[in-house]
């Protein structure tokens, strides 16, 4: 729901080609992992990991449990339009991602690496995989979690719209939506990278900005079919019952340097992430200055944990020297990237 699709994304991409002579010793404490978010679901996703990998397919077995019905027969079997939905999208891109990662460490057991990541960071809903990977969240309590914050989204945020506009600069874009108050509530709800940024609010000043987009030069200004208007100030009702049900959940100081979505500020404690994800509701995620902050601290390699590969593309874009590693799209022998050598994604 908040960010674009692979085809969208990679219109503005270009490859990079990973470095085959790095080794697993210097590789250790430069790469980071990376979770999508909604819009990444596709019936079948993960599939042919989990027929071959016992370890991620516990974790759908687990997800299945938790949950109380059968998550992993939507992920593989459908339909799309079930599987879309915000209340189902959310805990099986969560589950996904988890499988992928759990697939990647017991690779890396068998194969006597150690994974050792500088960095995690989840686009909007694939903050809570990253948090299950910092060990700030049990998997189970996770997965209950983001089924009720997209019952709640659904339920309790003012119906609106979103809008994703490529070409423009930051500052058009910014002017634009200045404009496009007049006409309702409206912001930015992703600074997904420079030149792509997705806009939340009513339909009114939405379709105002999508049009003045349009106007200005840019090369898509389109409406996006979602149904709420994610990471905006219509989520407020949506916040602040989240906010209560968060207060209840037993969060852990992140074990991995975890990078939050709101300021792009790492997270230390319990209470930090508690109000991240509360707060992320109707704040938007600043994606492009999340990846900035991990290059900066020496992160060379991005590998992305979960379905789809919107998140590399974006990367490459945001950080040209990057190299990025989508385990959803492994080499012909099925391999999985580990940090001692791998392959770029396409």
């Amino acid at each position: 729901m908040t960010h674009m699709t692979d085809s969208e994304s990679s219109d503005m991409t270009t490859q990079q080609t990973a470095d085959p002579t790095a080794d697993a010793a210097s590789a250790a404490g430069r790469h980071a992992y990376v979770f999508p978010g909604q819009g990444s679901q596709y019936v079948g996703m993960g599939a042919a990991l989990i027929e071959r990998s016992l370890a991620a397919a516990k974790v759908m077995a687990r997800a299945d449990a938790a949950l109380g019905f059968e998550l992993s027969r939507l992920i593989a079997e459908g339909p799309a339009e079930e599987l879309d939905l915000t209340i189902n999208a959310q805990p099986a891109i969560l589950a996904t991602s988890v499988a992928f990662l759990e697939a990647m460490r017991d690779e890396a057991r068998a194969a006597g690496v150690e994974l050792d990541p500088q960095s995690v960071a989840g686009h909007s809903a694939g903050q809570y995989a990253a948090a299950v990977a910092a060990d700030a969240i049990d998997f189970e309590t996770a997965i209950n979690l983001v089924r009720e914050r997209g019952r709640i989204m659904q339920e309790r945020g003012i119906d609106g719209g979103m809008g994703a506009i490529i070409g423009l600069s930051d500052e058009q874009v910014h002017e634009i939506v200045d404009q496009a108050r007049a006409h309702g509530e409206i912001g930015i709800a992703n600074a997904n990278a420079p030149g792509q940024i997705v806009l939340s609010g009513v339909i009114p000043a939405l379709a105002f900005a999508l049009e003045m987009s349009r106007t200005v030069g840019a090369r898509k200004a389109v409406q996006l079919t979602v149904s709420v208007a994610s990471h905006s100030p219509l989520m407020r009702r949506a916040r602040d019952e989240f906010s209560q049900l968060l207060a209840h959940v037993p969060f852990r100081e992140p074990r991995v340097q975890m990078l939050g979505n709101v300021h792009a500020t790492v997270i230390e404690t319990a209470d930090a992430l508690r109000k991240e994800l509360s707060e992320h509701l109707v704040h938007g995620v600043q994606w492009t200055d999340t990846v900035r902050r991990m290059a900066a601290n020496g992160v060379t390699d991005f590998i992305e944990v979960g379905p789809g590969r919107v998140l590399s593309g974006l990367i490459r874009r945001i950080v040209p020297g990057a190299q990025t590693h989508a385990m959803d799209n492994p080499g012909a022998d099925g391999a999985i990237w580990l940090p001692r050598a791998g392959e770029t994604a396409a």
